[in-house]
């Protein structure tokens, strides 16, 4: 009896690894993360009107190397044609681009808060898009392998302020 299970086990364990296209989403963290981004980006379309740069706290991307991080920014400058920064939200009050009277920004802030690498490279983050204190929605974004791209499977707003 033990032994049937041995082979089944050994047969799952098989077709398992036989699904494992062998990418590895460690090693496309640039496009991963550029497209999670831009997941949240695109959320609530009216707090990006009228802005005049696009700022990635990059803070705890722990994970990403200076490359990875540049070809985040680099992605944002040619889709959206504005100044990226790679910034925090501490940094752009220091650098004068936070109105503390409106709580407002002249751009945009693009945070990840978790990200999560779940089975069949499927990628969960949690982020949010911040424009002022009555501007900023949370997103949860999954990114997946899909035609040997990574690609949005799905984007939706989780809160949004008032």
């Amino acid at each position: 009896m033990k032994f049937k299970h041995l082979i089944v086990a050994f047969i799952v364990l098989l077709i398992l690894s036989a699904c494992n296209d062998g990418i590895d989403p460690k090693e496309h963290l640039g496009e991963i993360y550029s497209v999670a981004l831009d997941s949240i980006m695109e959320q609530d379309e009216a707090l990006s009107s009228n802005m005049e740069y696009i700022a990635i706290d990059m803070s705890n991307f722990e994970e990403l190397d200076e490359n990875d991080k540049k070809e985040i920014i680099n992605y944002f400058k040619e889709k959206y044609k504005v100044d990226v920064l790679g910034t925090t939200l501490e940094q752009l009050k220091e650098k004068g681009l936070y109105n503390p009277d409106t709580m407002a920004l002249d751009g945009v802030l693009l945070r990840i808060e978790n990200v999560d690498f779940k089975f069949n490279n499927n990628i969960f983050f949690e982020g949010s898009k911040y424009c002022s204190g009555n501007g900023a929605v949370g997103v949860e974004v999954t990114i997946q392998l899909k035609d040997n791209r990574w690609k949005s499977k799905e984007a939706k707003m989780t809160w949004i302020s008032q």
